[in-house]
């Protein structure tokens, strides 16, 4: 917009203040002229008013009615032409503006009103020129920040700086605001309850509400359907037409890295639950390989496996949040943050197996080496480990499937596991209850029969039925 203080400036002696004092900084929206005693009709409020004093009607009474009308709806400025109808701005006319706090200046004598609207237009095409290159660089200057690592925090620190105020993104699923400046994090539990209220309630369209007596524009951050995130805004100045094109931009720009992120998880996903399944088949070697390859985190010697059990409609993501609040039995090392960063799930006949590293934390009890610990694995690293009466085992990776009980009431999968010939597997996989150890009546028996060597099968970590 162009202020009253750059059109004087740009006509000079061509639009005089009167009174001496220079114009000031107040916005226009327009210059019109009008002769009507009663122009506000055809007024908006934020226009310079341009007439030749017709309407002032030559005495007090009648110019006192004329400048209230014109306060009345917030007009800012108001030009006399002077020549046919005035010589000079009279006194009265002069106190009663500024007395309405209007800003009053003359146009003198042989110079047409038309000259004041062509510099006024001229102005706004310059200035919006000016905006249109400076949101040009904005945007360009946020596109580069969201290819950084951190991207992220870099866009939304850039779009505070350009509006000279503070921003916020509030992702709606677990995860970390990002804000900026620091002191932003003071107004963070009252934007949470905002977001979460505009979430429940589905909302795709722009919101605004006060914090602390200053204006928030919260934005939606959604593609399609799918809401990721609200953006919030407290601009340190009115927003202008290109002001709200730059927020649309680093609206689009985090859509896009939100998308991104979900996309690299739903494949880093897919990739962990492949590397889950070989290792609960007992491919060990090729689930390292994968996992190698996939750049994966190395996958320790020892480990655990939790199992959760879903219904159909259950959502993973909001079961696996839920499983540290377990129940645990002695002995067993808390969940911790474990369980939200494994990326070793799978999914199989309505459960949900995940793999954790064995070293989750201290463990109470002792140690023990179990039966066959001087087998193939025995030199290695001196057996499997476990607490006091064999009920926690902590298995090698080639162990997990003779580790692993079957869900009540299911049978396992039939394949070659370790330590176990093909001729007692489908026997093997018969349903037994979780936790429970295979009697070692059963196992001489076995082995009697020639079924080659054999361990006691470990229970496994948990098992939540």
């Amino acid at each position: 917009m162009v202020s009253l203080l750059e059109l004087s400036t740009e006509l000079g002696p061509h639009l005089v203040p009167v009174g001496g004092r220079p114009p000031s900084s107040r916005q226009l929206s327009g210059v019109h002229i009008s002769e009507l005693e009663d122009p506000t009709p055809f007024l908006d409020g934020g226009e310079l008013l341009l007439t030749t004093g017709m309407p002032l009607g030559g005495n007090e009474a009648t110019t006192a009615a004329y400048v209230e009308r014109l306060r009345a709806i917030g007009l800012p400025a108001l030009g006399i032409g002077l020549g046919p109808w005035l010589e000079q701005v009279p006194a009265h006319l002069v106190e009663t503006c500024a007395a309405a706090g209007i800003e009053l200046l003359s146009v003198p004598h042989a110079v047409p009103f038309q000259s004041v609207s062509r510099a006024f237009w001229g102005l706004t095409a310059r200035s919006g020129q000016a905006d249109l290159m400076n949101s040009l660089g904005t945007q360009t200057a946020l596109a580069r920040a969201a290819m950084r690592p951190e991207a992220t925090p870099a866009v939304v620190r850039g779009i505070a700086q350009a509006l000279g105020g503070w921003a916020a993104y509030l992702p709606v699923d677990p995860g970390p605001e990002t804000y900026w400046p620091a002191q932003t994090e003071a107004w963070l539990p009252v934007l949470r309850s905002e977001t979460q209220r505009l979430h429940r309630a589905g909302a795709h369209s722009v919101a605004t509400f006060e914090l602390h007596g200053q204006p928030v524009v919260e934005y939606p951050i959604a593609s399609g359907d799918r809401i990721h995130g609200f953006l919030a805004i407290g601009p340190g100045r009115a927003l202008t037409a290109a002001d709200r094109q730059v927020i649309v931009t680093v609206c689009i720009l985090l859509a896009i890295k939100a998308r991104q992120r979900e996309a690299l998880a739903g494949t880093t996903a897919a990739l962990g639950a492949v590397v889950a399944k070989l290792l609960l088949r007992g491919q060990a070697e090729a689930a390292r390989l994968l996992a190698e390859d996939l750049g994966l985190h190395d996958l320790p010697p020892r480990v655990r496996v939790l199992g959760l059990r879903m219904q159909p409609g259950d959502d993973a993501g909001l079961l696996v949040r839920a499983a540290p609040a377990l129940a645990r039995e002695e002995g067993l090392p808390p969940l911790g943050s474990a369980v939200a960063e494994c990326l070793l799930r799978h999914e199989e006949g309505g459960v949900l197996h995940l793999v954790l590293p064995a070293d989750l934390g201290p463990a109470s009890g002792g140690e023990r080496t179990a039966p066959g610990g001087g087998g193939r694995d025995g030199g290695r690293d001196g057996g499997r480990e476990g607490s006091q009466g064999g009920a926690d085992v902590v298995p090698l990776l080639e162990d997990i499937p003779a580790a692993w009980p079957a869900p009540w009431g299911t049978r396992s999968p039939w394949t070659r596991w370790p330590g176990r010939c093909r001729r007692c597997a489908r026997r093997c996989a018969r349903p037994r209850r979780a936790r429970s150890s295979a009697p070692a009546a059963r196992t001489r028996r076995r082995r009697r029969r020639g079924c080659g060597p054999w361990r006691t099968t470990p229970a496994p970590t948990w098992w939540a039925p």
